[in-house]
């Protein structure tokens, strides 16, 4: 059966003409257990980090690809955003309508105030195929970058590439 913020996404997608494959598994929250679901799965694997800055005004999505570590105090400066730390339960709940585990660019669809910015892997414009959550963390789906660029562009976030 397929969650209410997962089929959100589904027609959402379906409205942008955008096509993707979508592959189930049993429910994972981080890269490491995801890596095993993977086989068969063809382009790049992405890790997605919901940030604060220390005062808690700005909320950053980063979006990078799975293989990096995340530099949180060089993330910092390169932003100007002042220090970095990941953002409670609450705040991703209240900003992107996901629970941990589920962290996704898709979540954007849920971010009508367009508050969250997207940090964006540099690297991860250079690959054909994308794969993220589909705002659940029971499944993956996959598409096209350009079909990914599409769906943020509709999303109007502000999106900042590293």
């Amino acid at each position: 059966m397929i969650a209410e913020n997962e089929q959100k996404l589904y027609d959402l997608l379906q409205e942008l003409d955008i096509i993707y494959t979508r592959h189930e598994h049993p429910p994972v929250y981080t890269v490491e257990e995801a890596k095993q679901y993977w086989q068969g799965i063809e382009g790049v694997h992405a890790k997605n980090l919901f940030l604060r800055n220390n005062k808690g005004t700005q909320h950053y999505l980063v979006v990078l690809e799975e293989s990096k570590t995340a530099d949180l105090a060089g993330l910092s400066m390169k932003l100007a955003a002042g220090k970095l730390s990941f953002a409670s339960e609450r705040r991703l709940m209240e900003h992107l309508g996901l629970e941990t585990g589920a962290v996704s660019p898709f979540g954007l669809v849920n971010d009508t105030q367009k508050v969250v910015k997207v940090v964006l892997d540099r690297d991860l414009t250079k690959a054909e195929l994308v794969n993220f959550h589909p705002n659940v963390n029971t499944a993956t789906i996959t598409l096209a970058y350009g079909d990914f660029e599409k769906f943020l562009s509709y999303c109007g976030n502000e999106i900042l590439k590293i």
